[in-house]
């Protein structure tokens, strides 16, 4: 799918909410081509199922994870990296879909980020009590590239704050076909997503998925 997503044609009309410097929030940006994204995500999940990967620390996360394109985002007790295998199958994650890599690309333009290619995108699925405390994308290999984060299915409270753990995050609640891009001067912003609530989707049922694009290398 490379259509344009501000497509007269299309039925939802996005709009645009600045967050911060480098920060927008593309209000229902994903929703004309929400089906298609749902199918790809079905086979990247098929081909490299969802896991509760384990922190350096030894802590289980309560959000389940998985990857596709040319590197995927891993964690255990060696450390935070990206990798271009599956840890459990030792295959190459799943190529990264058209529909996905065009997403990404336009939202990024609309945020002003102009020529995003992600090469990683990270799947997390959210189910009831699900949270992600607050951290800074800082894996990747440089911070030129901005991330570019959207969310299907159970609407969820995202947590934006600034440059220091201690700033105190904003709150915005992102539904269904909402997408985030930040980079720049936000680049570094601690983020992150408060414990999910239960609810059903008409799509997705009872979670929710977000889809996040990164630069990695």
């Amino acid at each position: 799918m490379t259509a344009d997503l501000f497509d007269s044609s299309s039925d939802v009309r996005p709009s645009r909410e600045t967050m911060a410097e480098g920060a927008v929030l593309l209000r229902a940006f994903a929703r004309p081509i929400e089906r298609d994204l749902i199918a790809a995500l079905r086979d990247i999940a098929a081909q490299a199922p969802f896991r509760h990967m384990v922190t350096p620390g030894g802590h289980q996360m309560s959000v389940a994870m998985t990857n596709c394109g040319n590197a995927g985002w891993v964690t255990d007790r060696s450390g935070y990296r990206y990798d271009a295998a599956d840890p459990e199958s030792g295959k190459p994650w799943p190529a990264m879909p058209s529909a996905f890599r065009a997403l990404a690309g336009q939202a990024a333009a609309q945020g002003g980020f102009e020529g995003f290619a992600p090469d990683a995108c990270l799947i997390n699925r959210y189910q009831a009590g699900a949270r992600m405390s607050l951290h800074q994308d800082k894996d990747e290999r440089d911070f030129e590239n901005p991330i570019v984060s959207v969310s299907l299915g159970l609407p969820a409270i995202f947590l934006f704050g600034g440059l220091k753990r201690a700033d105190k995050p904003r709150r915005y609640r992102l539904e269904h076909g909402d997408v985030v891009v930040w980079g720049g001067p936000s680049r570094l912003f601690f983020h992150g997503v408060a414990p999910l609530g239960d609810g059903e989707h008409n799509l997705l049922g009872r979670q929710r998925i977000n889809l996040t694009f990164r630069k990695a290398h």
